[in-house]
Parts: structure tokens; C-alpha cells; sequence
């Protein structure tokens, strides 16, 4: 193995990326090296590229960026258990800390003192990562890697998903990112009576027709808020909002019926307007916010919905650039039309 390794990297404050030699890392104890066979664009490392407010205000540059990924163990450091060099493994990208009252309360995915891979430690855009042992999920050795590689990310949307129960109900998603693209096909394997979307790309709402959705509407060429109560007869029961677009939560509890029950995983770009009053308060609608994904319960229900067949993923991934072609995958993913943009070292 050579001493070091290619990594995009943040290196200094500001719009951009770049490709960088580093050391390949090593592993301390209760840690593994990784051999990363595919990694995956999100939306956070977006804004860590464009160096939005968001951005700016957490990332502490050097730092190599990217959390969602797939690869094989090809070292443990000492006190390592239940890991072998020759996993093939996908990683949960959230590192907490066991001790504080969310940990030990059963609320790992809230911990206070939570580090993420590519935000507040090195990540995986790069050919090796070192990670704790705990955080790795071990797959099968036969699992796709544009399964495998997606895995992290759409507990984000298992997580939203089962937060509410969707069973034989009229759900809204807003928003046909990747995660509201998993979010559908998770909403239709549950078993919901209706799923409509809602997105401003022409491009992801056909991806989310492919993966479960009755309708789809596009903000820009109708009356959202007129569209979906004509569609469901009035209002809806759910609403998993995954765009954090203003517009698009204000219309998501425009048409959700009193009593219905909301769940947000999509991050606003900063303070908005809502008549909290009459939205949420007078119409006694329940609403959950989603952060990452519960530790581990979330990930044994991907296991389940993966390995029983309910839910393929495999159409999300649209996009596959090399490493090095770094700059092209962030265009294309800021684009609106992909789906899910996979880079391959």
C-alpha cells in the first residue's frame, strides 16, 4: 500500500473543492481503515461546496468532506470487535459520543455531542477513511454498490417515513431529492393509499413516478394547493416534507387535515414565515422533526425493506463519475436532473 491517498478536500474558507494528496490515515483503537469502493453526493455536501451562511458557520477547513459512502475493512486498529479486514461495509455517518443523556437514554441519533464524517471529521471523498469499528453496518458481500452506497442516506428516509404511520393513508411529499425519492418508495412498500409529489424538476418528478408515486405536480405550472385538494378529495393525512423550501412547507400544511401529522427532514436556508397558529396549533396537527437516523433501529428496517424486496433502490442512482471528475458531479447534482450522483474511486 502507498503512504498516501487522493482526497477532495475543503481547503480553505470559500466556493469550491479540491483534489489533494493526504496520508493514508491509521487506524487508532476501536477504529478501522476503510478502502472506499463508492461514495454519494448529498445535499450538505453541496453546501459545503457552494460555502453558504450554513457552511461558513461549521466547517473548519482543512477537511476532506463527504459521509455517504460503501467499502471493504483492510485494517483494525487494537480492540477492535465483530469487524474483519474483508468486510464490505456501509457506514452510519453520525460518530456520538455514549455518554450523554441522549446516548444513554436510547437517543443516540440526538446525541449532544455528535461529530459527522466530511463535517466535523475527515470523510470519505477520498480512497481510505478511518471510522470507528461501531459506526460500520457490515452488507453482504454481493450487495450492489449503488445499493450499498445509498444505504446511510435513505435511512434518512426510513427514518421520516416511519416516524408516522402511512398505512391506508393520503401522504404528501415534498420535495423529489434523493431522499424524497426513497421517501416514496418507502411510503409505497408501507402501504399508503396515495402518494403525491411535489418538486419544481420536471426530470426528478418522472424519478418519482418510477418510484411509487400516484401524482405528480410541479409548483411552477399550477395551483399547488388547489391541484392536491382536488386530487384528494379535499386534504391530506401526512405530509413528509423533504424540500425545506419555504413555499413548499407553507402549502404542505395548507392541505394537511386537521389532526394529520407532519414530518420534516428538509432544512430551510434560514428563518421562515408560518402562521404557526392556524397551521399547526388550531388544527392540532402533530409534527415530527427527523434528524439522521436511530441508532440502530433504522438501520435493521432498511435491512428489512432491502431484503424482502419491498423497496429498490437502485434506480435512484442515476449518475456515476470518477473521483477525480469531482466538479462535473457537483453540477450535475446541483443541476435538478439527477437523482442520486455516485463517485467511484
Amino acid at each position: 500500500m502507498t503512504e498516501t491517498m487522493r482526497a477532495v478536500v475543503k481547503a480553505a474558507p470559500g466556493p469550491g473543492l479540491t483534489m489533494a494528496q493526504r496520508p493514508i490515515p491509521t487506524p487508532g483503537p476501536g477504529e478501522i481503515l476503510v478502502n472506499v469502493k463508492a461514495a454519494s453526493i448529498c445535499g450538505t455536501d453541496l453546501h459545503i461546496y457552494r460555502w453558504d451562511p450554513w457552511a461558513q458557520g461549521r466547517i473548519r477547513p482543512p477537511l476532506i468532506i463527504g459521509h455517504e459512502f460503501c467499502g471493504e475493512v483492510v485494517e483494525t486498529g487494537p480492540e477492535v470487535d465483530g469487524i474483519r479486514v474483508g468486510d464490505f461495509i456501509s457506514a452510519e455517518s453520525h460518530v456520538v459520543c455514549g455518554r450523554c443523556d441522549m446516548c444513554r437514554t436510547g437517543k443516540g441519533h440526538l446525541c449532544r455531542n455528535t461529530r459527522i464524517l466530511g463535517v466535523d471529521r475527515d470523510g470519505a471523498f477520498a480512497d481510505f477513511i478511518v471510522i470507528p469499528a461501531e459506526n460500520a453496518w457490515v452488507n453482504p458481500p454481493d450487495l450492489p454498490l449503488e445499493v450499498a452506497v445509498l444505504l446511510e442516506n435513505f435511512g434518512n428516509a426510513v427514518h421520516t417515513a416511519f416516524a408516522v404511520d402511512l398505512r391506508a393513508r393520503k401522504v404528501l411529499v415534498t420535495g423529489c431529492g434523493p431522499v424524497g425519492l426513497m421517501t416514496i418508495a418507502v411510503a409505497r412498500a408501507i402501504g399508503a393509499r396515495m402518494i403525491i409529489a411535489t418538486d419544481i424538476s420536471p426530470y426528478r418528478l418522472e424519478l418519482a413516478r418510477r418510484m411509487g408515486a400516484d401524482h405528480v405536480l410541479n409548483p411552477q405550472e399550477v395551483n399547488v394547493v388547489e391541484a392536491i385538494r382536488d386530487l384528494a378529495g379535499g386534504e391530506v393525512d401526512v405530509l413528509l416534507e423533504m424540500s425545506g423550501a419555504p413555499s413548499a412547507i407553507r402549502e404542505g400544511f395548507a392541505v394537511l387535515k386537521p389532526g394529520g401529522q407532519a414530518a420534516l427532514l428538509g432544512l430551510p436556508p434560514g428563518p421562515i414565515e408560518f402562521d404557526l397558529a392556524n397551521m399547526v396549533i388550531f388544527k392540532g396537527v402533530t409534527v415530527h422533526g427527523i434528524v439522521g437516523r436511530r441508532l440502530w433501529e433504522t438501520w435493521y428496517e432498511i435491512r428489512g425493506l432491502l431484503n424482502s424486496g419491498a423497496v429498490d433502490l437502485r434506480p435512484v442512482v442515476t449518475h456515476r463519475f470518477r473521483l477525480e471528475e469531482f466538479d462535473q458531479a457537483f453540477a450535475t447534482m446541483a443541476s435538478g436532473r439527477s437523482g442520486k450522483v455516485m463517485l467511484i474511486p
